[in-house]
């Protein structure tokens, strides 16, 4: 059964986060809250995607926008449905909402030690980057 596309809701909160729990080297926080996903969906409006098969979801792209670069965030697909094209579509259905936005460049975050999730990106042809280096901190207490 091929998947439908449609934009995320906060309505898809639980179901998402069920599935980025359970997607290996997936990283969650305080940020990945019922609340911090609302807003990430309500100020960045249409450009995070789930695929659904039989009205439950399967595949997720949480993305956002700065004005002059997109990014993908749990970019996810459940196990049973990896190497058949969904997490493929997802990301080009985020680069296409980007394009659509003015947006020129895009970046993903992946954990070092998530080597399935490094394998994907380079196999699309994204470059890793080795001339920048990440800091982060956390503002919750």
């Amino acid at each position: 059964m091929n998947p439908q596309y449609r934009s995320a809701t906060i309505n898809d909160y639980d179901a998402m986060l069920h599935l980025w729990k359970s997607t290996p080297g997936m990283g969650l926080g305080g940020a990945d809250s019922h609340e911090g996903i609302q807003r990430i969906l309500e100020r960045n409006p249409g450009l995070s995607t789930v695929a659904e098969i039989e009205r439950t979801i399967v595949g997720t792209a949480l993305c956002s926008q700065d004005g002059r670069r997109g990014f993908i965030y749990h970019l996810a697909v459940d196990a049973p449905y990896q190497k058949r094209g969904i997490g493929r579509a997802l990301v080009d259905s985020s680069l296409e909402l980007f394009r659509q936005e003015g947006i020129t460049c895009a970046s993903v975050v992946v954990y070092a030690s998530n080597k399935e999730g490094r394998e994907f990106w380079s196999r699309l042809g994204w470059r890793l980057r080795d001339d920048v280096v990440m800091f982060s901190t956390d503002l919750l207490p």
